[in-house]
């Protein structure tokens, strides 16, 4: 279908009579985003799921979307005022109690680490995990800890893992490599994915404990 097809069925069949080719050309680009409205159209349209348009989806509102469900539904069932919710939406800062946070992951079908972003925890998370690797992990166990809620002997020992994968990581690359120049940027690309690294240490370990 051409940007032109899109645009004319969103106009006549969903309601949308400002839609034009160039709305279409810029969602594809991604220079825009669609509402909820024009989301929900253009997937009626396009005959697939809102789901699929947004693919994996990381904000709180494309996680609402993805599960086809309008604000005041997710406010009410948090219990937050809509204007509220709809300006956390809008910021993409979070603020609920562990009652509200609690409601919202099981809404929404949140598995932890798309918890722990959608709530604003990443950036913390990574700072977290970073001062682990590079210093003493055992004095961040308590503080990771704290935004993810998970047994803390279980946080701990990936927090020791990671800790040995990235001191062992940098002294293969210096002596590899003969260089602090290769080391550093090997270390620094571990460290940019260190919050990465830190859920698949988990999954391996969950596996690891299940096995």
């Amino acid at each position: 279908m051409a940007p032109e097809h899109v645009a004319h069925g969103m106009r006549v069949s969903y309601g949308h009579p400002h839609v034009s080719p160039d709305h279409v050309i810029a969602w594809e680009r991604g220079i825009t985003a669609p509402s909820d409205s024009e989301l929900t159209a253009l997937a009626g349209v396009l005959w697939c799921s809102p789901a699929e348009l947004i693919g994996r989806p990381r904000t709180l509102r494309e996680h609402r979307i993805a599960r086809c469900l309008a604000p005041e539904d997710v406010a009410r069932a948090v219990g937050h005022d809509v204007h509220a919710y709809l300006r956390m939406e809008e910021t993409d800062s979070w603020r609920g109690t562990e009652r509200q946070s609690a409601a919202l992951a099981e809404l929404l079908g949140l598995g932890l680490p798309d918890f722990v972003t959608v709530t604003g925890r990443d950036a913390r998370l990574g700072g977290l995990l970073r001062s682990a690797v590079t210093t003493r992990w055992q004095a961040y166990g308590r503080p990771v800890a704290r935004l993810v809620p998970l047994d803390r002997r279980f946080l701990e020992a990936a927090l020791r893992s990671l800790h040995e994968d990235y001191q062992g990581h940098m002294a293969a690359t210096l002596s590899w490599g003969g260089g602090s120049g290769d080391a550093g940027g090997a270390g620094q690309d571990f460290l940019d994915r260190i919050v990465e690294h830190f859920w698949a240490k988990l999954r391996d370990d969950d596996g690891r404990k299940g096995g």
